[in-house]
């Protein structure tokens, strides 16, 4: 008898900060995978209602939970209000985060503060909560949503550096603690991406788009999609003797140096 190693079917993944960008296209693989989908959501109850009508006009099942990452009472609250209402978490991808582009020197300590609790401190949180049903049932599947700031610095973004960089350890550790329950904890790295996001800046001609397309050894931007085969397998039994890796999907950037510019 055959085995398809990436079926989710009958397996539940809740998503934070799933409502939109790189998460919701995650989700949307994992959903068409055969996962019923869990999505989370801090900004505003209609706009997670809104994201939870665009799964499921996809066929895909969904539902839509109102907290904050880093806030452990609604974390506690809501996890148990899932458990209850959909079932037991199979999957964890931890994806909410936020970004301040500030130069170091004039950054505030709360601003610094506040990345760090969101990006770095909310996986933490979150994680802690899912995991003690998965190390009851002996499995479990946790996805931390690093990034090429994980490994590498950039001007007005050491906030964020500084927590991907956190993340990439605490996935580490996650696997070092929680393998020999049967939990694979692993994350996904990013490159550039067109989005919403960086739409103003992904017009030809535009310093930023030049720069990224001849950076990137597959000399383009990611699309969302990109990113849903290797969610899927890092969520699915393929991936059942993999832990506290990053899977860096960004068009082979750091794989090298770069090249001159005026190199085709």
């Amino acid at each position: 008898m055959s085995i398809n190693l990436f079926d989710l079917t009958g397996k539940i993944a809740l998503i934070t900060g799933g409502t939109h960008g790189l998460g919701q296209a995650m989700a949307i693989g994992l959903g068409n995978a055969g996962a019923k989908l869990v999505i989370n959501g801090a900004s505003s109850q209609s706009k997670l209602d809104n994201a939870v009508e665009e799964y499921k006009a996809l066929g895909l099942s969904a539902h839509g939970y109102l907290f904050d990452v880093t806030d452990e009472e609604q974390v506690k609250t809501n996890i148990a209000k899932i458990e209850k209402e959909v079932g037991d978490i199979d999957i964890l991808v931890n994806n909410a985060g936020i970004i301040k582009r500030t130069p170091l020197e004039e950054m505030a300590v709360a601003e610094f503060e506040e990345v760090i609790k969101v990006d770095l401190v909310g996986p933490f949180i979150v994680s802690k909560h899912v995991v003690k049903g998965m190390i009851q049932r002996k499995a479990g599947k946790i996805i931390n949503i690093c990034s090429m700031m994980s490994e590498l610095g950039r001007n007005t973004v050491g906030a964020y550096a500084a927590a991907k960089g956190g993340l990439k350890m605490l996935t580490r550790n996650m696997a070092t603690e929680w393998a020999k329950h049967n939990i694979q904890t692993n994350g996904i790295g990013p490159g550039y991406f067109a989005t919403t996001q960086t739409e103003p800046i992904r017009v030809d001609g535009h310093p930023f788009n030049e720069f990224i397309i001849g950076r990137t050894p597959a000399s383009r931007w990611g699309n969302p999609e990109d990113l849903q085969g290797t969610a899927i397998f890092l969520a699915s039994q393929a991936s059942d003797f993999v832990n506290g890796h990053v899977v860096y999907v960004d068009g082979g950037i750091l794989a090298t140096i770069g090249k001159p510019s005026n190199e085709k």
